[in-house]
């Protein structure tokens, strides 16, 4: 692949450089040396293609940088190489979306490739064509409605696709888009984008043929290039595997969530606030702070040797080299929640909400001291609901509490992905989330409503996987009267630890997640 896009002589970046290599800034040594100021060029400062390798490690810093650059320099372009292995790693979300052009090679065997030939006449000629190519509002529409069928929510998602369509039929020489250009914007912009596909209709009953309707002055309204949005549909359909759909929503959802991945309470650098650590030596950047004090104190004692070894510099002026430049660090902890999913289903839907609504008001009391914020997510019926949002205030609690039906089905399903909703919001407020689970396990609705125990057990196993992938610290308290072998699996996909609780109070569940939680 990198011997294939040499002719295009990329800039090559790494997912671990930092804002100076990217956009220059005071080549300090020299600076230092010279007695002015000297500045370098980054790997941004001029238009080009730009090659980030190992794109499935790429921090989200970097990821906001290039989504600037991309939306603000239309003469930079960007090939992303992501070799994730699993679901829940991959390029950012935020830098995806600005990607057009996805192309998949998983499961292709060195020896079935070959050398990729960028023929340098044809995209020449393409290119010159592409400014005269005419523009067709209804190709815009159609692909925009193909997007939404497909759930895709960017509204840059159709931009991009008309911008493939119109590329293709550039290459192929004609004037412009046509079916095959569209079909070619689908597979290669929506497709992998997509979060749904809708299920294929029946066929209508035949209808005797009727003459197409005509405008008022006789012609045809049915154009030759008007191409049915199902069609298009397929076309995503034909261009993913059996199961990716389902891949792809957790991997998302892991990845929203995966922003920190920290413990519950656990210690964070910083470079602005927090309790203050010693200096360390290092480089200034957006995300580095000089500790003046100590690069003063780090020189001072340097200054009669340098004077000697730098007879030219300037006297009476203090000299400073890159090695005695020192940074601020700060140590910060994150607030914690902790996430109740209570399941409020069936006939002792009741108790187990009285026993909940009682360790939610005994764990806030212990809030103001410990910084902790409790969440209640509630399943029952057809679907999940966010009871309680993240909260310290034991008023607010009371009265959120207060209430809360019960019965019906059980949605184990949309009760995790709420919980993971719920979590991924968290940590984005800069909070380290923890998620307890009170169930009996037997799930039988799922993520659509139908009555479906298999589908609802898949769905479930799937989320619990995004919720270990996310590396949330999960525990599961088993409320059914005897232990059940579904729950031992869920735990397992969930990375979580199962605790057995058939008759616990308020105050036995929340010593026991005190406990559990190392609160």
């Amino acid at each position: 692949m990198q011997a294939g896009l040499a002719p295009l002589c990329p800039r090559r970046l790494h997912p671990f450089m930092g804002a100076e290599a990217l956009d220059g800034g005071l080549d300090l040594s020299r600076t230092l040396a010279e007695g002015r100021a000297v500045r370098h060029a980054g790997l941004l400062s001029r238009d080009g293609p730009v090659l980030l390798t190992m794109a499935e490690g790429c921090p989200p810093a970097l990821a906001v940088r290039l989504g600037q650059v991309l939306d603000t320099r239309p003469g930079i372009s960007l090939v992303a190489l992501d070799e994730a292995c699993d679901d829940d790693q991959g390029l950012p979300p935020a830098l995806a979306d600005r990607l057009g052009l996805f192309l998949d090679l998983d499961g292709l065997a060195m020896a079935d490739t070959a050398a990729i030939v960028l023929p340098g006449a044809a995209i020449a000629a393409a290119r010159a064509r592409l400014a005269h190519l005419r523009s067709d509002p209804a190709a815009q529409d159609r692909l925009t409605r193909v997007a939404a069928q497909l759930g895709i929510g960017s509204l840059r998602a159709p931009l991009l696709a008309l911008a493939c369509a119109r590329a293709s039929a550039a290459l192929r020489g004609a004037d412009a888009v046509q079916e095959a250009d569209l079909r070619v914007a689908v597979e290669l912009v929506l497709a992998h984008r997509a979060l749904r596909l809708p299920e294929p209709e029946a066929p209508p009953p035949e209808q005797p043929e009727t003459p197409p309707p005509q405008d008022t002055q006789g012609r045809d309204r049915t154009s030759d290039t008007e191409i049915p949005d199902d069609l298009l549909v397929e076309a995503a359909r034909a261009a993913l595997p059996p199961g990716l759909i389902a891949r792809l929503q957790a991997a998302r959802l892991a990845r929203s969530s995966a922003s920190a991945r920290s413990g519950a309470g656990a210690r964070r650098k910083s470079a602005r606030r927090g309790r203050p650590l010693p200096a360390r030596a290092g480089k200034p950047g957006a995300d580095a702070r000089i500790d003046v004090i100590a690069t003063l104190r780090q020189a001072a004692p340097w200054q009669r040797v340098r004077t000697r070894l730098f007879p030219h510099a300037p006297r009476g002026r203090l000299l400073l080299l890159p090695s005695d430049i020192r940074i601020r660090r700060h140590e910060d902890r994150s607030d914690r929640l902790l996430v109740f999913v209570v399941d409020a289903s069936g006939s002792t839907a009741v108790a187990r909400l009285a026993e909940a609504k009682g360790a939610v008001e005994l764990m806030l009391a212990e809030a103001y001291a410990t910084r902790d914020h409790v969440a209640l997510v509630t399943f029952r019926g057809i679907g999940a609901e966010l009871a309680l949002p993240p909260t310290r205030s034991l008023v607010q609690a009371k009265r959120r509490l207060a209430g809360l039906p019960g019965g019906g089905g059980t949605p184990l399903a949309a009760a995790l992905r709420c919980a993971l909703e719920t979590a991924a919001q968290a940590r984005r407020r800069g909070m380290a989330a923890t998620l307890a689970l009170l169930t009996d396990g037997r799930g039988n609705i799922a993520l659509d409503g139908g009555a479906d125990r298999a589908r609802a057990a898949e769905e479930a196993t799937t989320l619990a996987r995004a919720i270990a992938a996310a590396g949330l610290p999960s525990l599961i308290i088993d409320t059914a009267l005897r232990p059940r072998p579904q729950l031992a699996a869920l735990a397992g996909a969930m990375g979580a630890r199962l605790i057995a609780l058939p008759r616990a109070d308020a105050r036995g569940l929340s010593t026991t997640l005190s406990a559990a939680l190392g609160r």
